[in-house]
This record gives structure tokens, C-alpha cells and sequence, in this order.
């Protein structure tokens, strides 16, 4: 979904998946910096690559500096960035196959900063001035690809030329901003070829016939009104080069196998349930029996759904799961961590100017750290080794015993972070800007498990409350930064039970999403458990979609707010799913229609209970 710049939303389920399935998801020779002592282009040794496509890259780069050197006003940094891509999707529903397809893309991103790092075209709201995107020949035909690097790059200068000259009049005409800071960061150059990319073997007939059989198990269940089997293999390759000298080649693959069931109550309230695996191929999925028996558990959480009551709004204590707490921390602290969310006008600027200060309860800390692949064996979407802007990956201690200490930064600097720490992210044909990576918390006041519900319990009690909420899974949510609207997040729970402080059995209620602003927020945790969990999600902003991780251990809060949920009141279908009929339904030959049997059938388990 299009998105607001200020605005950020964050999901377990692909863009693509979203797309199909609408209703399911509510919710980037420097002329200039030769003088700094960054190497020139043209004085590195020949290049010896068998890459054709870099070596390209690299002598059309090398020749565009050259020629826009004399230009008026002359740009002092260029960089070309290709995305060599090779993907195949596969989605199925009730058995069916809806789509099986694959292919490869090649893409270019022409990144053009004139004037000077001081002050230069993407100051303020012109940063996307810097950008020009395109396709390329997928062969290694040189001539074809460096008539479209030549192409982009004109393209290019034509936008970035005139943008400086607005934003240096601009300067003269507005009032003194609050941080000075430049509008590039000066980096050392990198140089990196990791080809170790997986390459891509998908055996198409295999997988869609698995996909199909996994669709399949849901139409034993007619309170399931829609659903379907999502898989997403991605092989990749991204190059970088720049005038500064930077050459960097690195790879990547990644399978996610998305499933999504939605359903209706009574009250036209739609009730959704998602899981998601990753693995770097689809071999490293479970097996069909973890598989199916993920699908009755999804099954039977909808249809005890359907049957909660709809929960009130409410403030009181409250416990997320590790994997909700996961999401709470990417929402309410993550994003305003990022770098471009400490300057500019428009920016709210929650956390700027406490550095140094106590902003969270002293036994909890915050890092950032895209190096790490997994965590205690579970794969983290967030890794990688270079940033958009070939800046090398690393590990940011964001907050350290509740004080904050750093911010994410790309390589636009921000007043006393005048470096990059490697998070400018995006996606191809996007900006980079600051994002987060692995987002993962801890905590120096932990206990086990069972002992944080029972300090639940007690919390409820000790404030005369009726009850409280625990909050055992998410689909997501997404925040708000910017000073024109409300400092405010929103995470959207799925299974949320009321807890009794008087021995009474927990209650499964639906309707209601996390809702309040970060400073308060975060200051309200109690204790945690041991035991951290893992999301792994797709977030949107302004650069774009881009895979990231989040890790918490379960969290106790004194005061959590909740409100309900907007909803449809569209009736459920008045007409039951083929099957469920009270008469014997007929195929044309007049025989009667075979019951559906899937391969496997585990027993139907009850909603698990924290």
C-alpha cells in the first residue's frame, strides 16, 4: 500500500502477497572530494574482472565523471547501483494453483549529488533529486549496457542540476535550521566481492504441486472464507561503484513461505491469522506435517475467534509475547532511531536531543546489528554485509542500560553522528535513507516463563484491575513521525486473552490494537522472560520495502492502551462453501463430490492457551 514519507508500515506478508490478496493485510572521480584525499577513479590498476557488467559500469562511470566535469554546475559524486535479480512465486488457494511464474530482472540506480557535501541537491525535501532509475539488458552486452547507463546518467544530471539551484536559493530565503549538519557523510572507500549468491535451483513442477497440496488443507474448514499458500524464492546479486573509488559485489538468497487465513464474524468483524517461514531455500522449510499442522492450529484460533467477545478499549497492565514485544520495539522505538528522523522541520524528533539520557527502565538494551544471519538458528531478514551506499554493515548499540547512544545512520550526518554506521537501505529505484536491520532487545532483569505470569497476576491485582491483556501474536503495525500528525504508533495484535487475577480460565477476545506515543511507552516495562523470539517482516518507508527482524524476550508492562479496531459490517456469506451443504452436492455425471482428503491430517488442536 502507498504510504506517507512520515509514515511506516510493517508486516510478516510480502508486498506481492498483499496484492493477491487484498483483504488480508489492514494495515540508496568524486569531483569535489578528490581535493579530500578519496582516491581517483582513474588511478586504480585495469581491472582484471571476468564481470563484464562491472567492468562496464566502472569505464562508463569513469567516462561520465570526465565529461560532466565540465559542466555548469559539475556534480562531485557519482554512483551506479544494479540489482541483478532472479525470483519465482508460486500461490495456490483451496487447491488451486493461482500463479506459478519466474524470471529475472536487471535494474540500475544513477545516484547524483551536485554541488558540495555542505549543501547539496538533496537537502531537505529534494533528496529525491539524486535518483534516476531503469532497466538493463540482462546479457553482457557492452555496448547495449553502457548506452543505458549514458542514458540514465543525462537523465539524471538534468535533475540534479536544476535542484541544487533551488535548494542554494532556498538557503538564502529561509530561516537558519537547527542542525547544520552536512548533506553527505565523507566515507572511506570499500572494495568487496562476495559471489557467494546461492544459485537458483527451483524445481517449479515440485513446488507447485506442494503449494497446491498445502492450499488444499484449508477446505476442510468452511469458517474459513479465504486463504492462501504463498511462496517467494529470491536469488540476488547488487554491484556498487562510485567516483570515490568504492567497488563492491555482493549476493544473497532468500525463500519465504507465507500462509494466510481470513474469516468473518458475526458482526462483519474480519479476523485474520499469518504464519511465516524463511530459510535461504525452500529445502530449509519444515515438513509437510509441521506444515499441516500449522494450518489446524491457524483454523482453530479463526473459528474460536469468531466466537470471542470484542474486547473495550482499556488501559491497564499487560504482557506481550516475545514476538509482539518484537514488533512494540520496531514500532515505538526503531523507527525513530533512524538518522533522517533527528532533522529537518517536519520531522517530530522524539528521541534527538536525549543522548546520553535515561529514555527506558536501566535493565533494558537496544542494538542494531545487520552481521548477524540468525539467532539461536532461526534466520534474520534483516542481514547483510553492505548498505545501499556501500558503506560496510555493523553493529550499533543503540541503547545501553535504558540511555540512549547512538541513532542508525546512512551517510546523510546528523548533528554530533557525522559517519555512516552502515544502515542506508532501500529498495532498487528508491533513496537510501537510515532503516533498521536486526533490531534486537535484551534485558538484565529476566525471569522464566511461568514466573512473569505469575508477576502478571500480581500487577493486575496490585492495581484493582478487573484484568489484564496478553498479547500473544501480531500481524504488524506501523508508526507516524512527523510533526504534522500525532507521535503515535499502532501494533495490531491477532490472539489477545483476558487474564483473570482470581483463578478464572483466560478469555480469548478479538477487536482491539496497541495503541500510545513512544516516550510514555517505553518507560512502563516491568520484568521480562528469558527467552527471546523472533519476526522476521517486510517494512515499508520511504526508501522503500526492505526485509528486517526484530528479537524480544516476552515483556511485563504496568500500563498498556488499547482501542478497537475499526471493522466492516459486511454479513459472512450467506451461501456455505461447496461441500457443506445440507444435500448431497452433484458433479455433471450426477456421482457425488468426493470428499477432499489431504495427504496429511493431523488432529484439530484448540487455540494454545499462554
Amino acid at each position: 500500500m502507498a504510504l506517507p514519507a512520515s509514515s511506516h508500515f510493517c508486516a510478516g506478508l510480502p508486498a506481492r502477497l498483499r496484492q493477491l490478496f487484498p483483504n488480508a493485510i489492514r494495515l540508496s572521480v568524486a569531483l569535489g572530494l578528490l581535493s579530500q584525499g578519496a582516491p581517483p577513479l582513474d588511478a586504480a590498476p585495469a581491472d582484471k574482472t571476468s564481470d563484464v557488467l562491472l567492468l562496464t559500469m566502472q569505464q562508463e562511470l569513469l567516462r561520465a565523471t570526465g565529461s560532466l566535469a565540465k559542466s555548469d554546475p559539475p556534480p562531485y559524486f557519482l554512483s551506479y547501483s544494479v540489482y541483478d535479480d532472479e525470483s519465482a512465486v508460486v500461490v495456490a488457494s483451496y487447491g488451486g494453483l493461482l500463479r506459478s511464474f519466474g524470471g529475472r530482472r536487471r535494474s540500475a540506480d544513477v545516484i547524483m549529488r551536485v554541488g558540495a557535501p555542505a549543501l547539496d541537491n538533496t537537502h531537505n525535501e529534494s533528496r529525491g533529486s539524486a535518483l534516476t532509475s531503469g532497466a538493463l539488458p540482462l546479457g553482457d552486452d557492452r555496448d547495449a549496457i553502457a548506452r543505458e547507463l549514458w542514458r540514465l546518467t543525462n537523465l539524471e544530471y538534468r535533475r540534479a542540476a536544476p535542484a541544487f539551484l533551488n535548494v542554494k536559493t532556498s538557503a538564502t530565503v529561509r530561516s537558519a535550521e537547527e542542525d547544520l549538519s552536512p548533506d553527505f557523510s565523507t566515507e572511506p572507500p570499500q572494495s568487496a566481492a562476495d559471489n557467494s549468491a546461492i544459485s537458483f535451483k527451483f524445481d517449479e513442477a515440485g513446488w507447485n504441486d506442494k503449494i497446491r497440496r498445502y492450499s488444499a488443507y484449508f477446505r476442510k474448514y468452511p469458517e474459513v472464507y479465504s486463504s492462501g499458500v504463498f511462496l517467494q524464492m529470491d536469488s540476488n546479486k547488487f554491484r556498487f561503484i562510485s567516483s570515490e573509488g568504492t567497488k563492491i559485489t555482493t549476493g544473497g538468497a532468500m525463500a519465504r513461505l507465507v500462509i494466510q487465513a481470513e474469516t468473518r464474524a458475526e458482526d462483519g468483524m474480519e479476523l485474520l491469522r499469518v504464519e511465516t517461514f524463511q530459510a535461504a531455500t525452500p529445502e530449509g522449510f519444515p515438513a509437510e506435517p509441521e506444515i499441516a499442522k500449522k494450518i489446524e492450529k491457524m483454523a482453530a484460533d479463526l473459528k474460536a475467534l469468531r466466537a470471542a467477545p470484542i474486547a473495550e478499549p482499556f488501559d491497564g497492565p499487560a504482557m506481550l509475547s516475545g514476538r509482539a514485544a518484537a514488533v512494540f520495539f520496531h514500532e515505538v522505538l526503531g523507527h525513530r532511531m533512524e538518522g533522517q528522523r533527528q532533522r529537518g522541520d517536519q520531522e517530530g524528533q522524539t528521541f534527538t536531543k536525549k543522548v546520553n539520557q535515561l529514555v527506558m527502565p536501566d535493565f533494558v538494551s537496544v542494538v542494531d546489528d545487520p552481521t548477524l544471519k540468525q539467532l539461536n538458528g532461526m534466520p534474520l531478514s534483516g542481514a547483510y554485509s553492505y548498505d545501499e551506499e556501500g558503506v560496510p554493515a555493523s553493529r550499533v548499540e543503540i541503547i545501553k542500560d535504558g540511555v540512549l547512544k547512538s541513532f542508525l545512520l546512512s551517510r546523510m550526518p546528523i548533528k554530533n553522528f557525522n559517519h555512516s554506521n552502515g544502515h542506508g537501505r532501500g529498495q532498487a529505484g528508491r533513496m537510501p535513507t537510515a532503516r533498521q536491520g536486526n533490531l534486537i532487545v535484551s534485558s538484565a532483569r529476566s525471569v522464566k516463563a511461568p514466573e512473569l505470569r505469575e508477576k502478571f497476576i500480581e500487577e493486575i491485582k496490585k492495581q484493582g484491575k478487573p484484568y489484564g491483556l496478553y498479547f500473544e501474536d501480531v500481524q504488524g503495525g506501523f508508526t507516524l513521525t512527523t510533526r504534522a500528525l500525532p507521535q503515535a504508533f499502532q501494533v495490531l495484535p491477532v490472539i489477545v486473552w483476558r487474564v483473570y487475577p482470581d483463578g478464572r480460565p483466560d478469555e480469548l477476545v478479538r477487536g482491539v490494537d496497541i495503541v500510545g506515543t513512544p516516550l510514555a511507552a517505553v518507560t512502563r516495562i516491568l520484568l521480562t522472560d528469558n527467552a527471546p523470539q523472533v519476526f522476521n517482516g517486510i517494512c515499508g518507508a520511504e526508501s522503500g520495502q526492505v526485509p528486517v527482524s526484530a528479537v524480544a524476550p516476552a515483556m511485563l508492562f504496568s500500563e498498556m492502551e488499547v482501542q478497537k479496531r475499526a471493522q466492516s459490517h459486511s454479513r459472512p456469506p450467506i451461501l456455505p462453501p461447496p461441500g457443506f451443504d445440507t444435500g448431497a452436492a452433484k458433479i455433471p455425471d450426477g456421482s457425488a463430490m468426493p470428499p477432499v482428503k489431504p495427504s496429511v491430517e493431523p488432529p484439530v488442536e484448540p487455540p494454545v492457551k499462554p
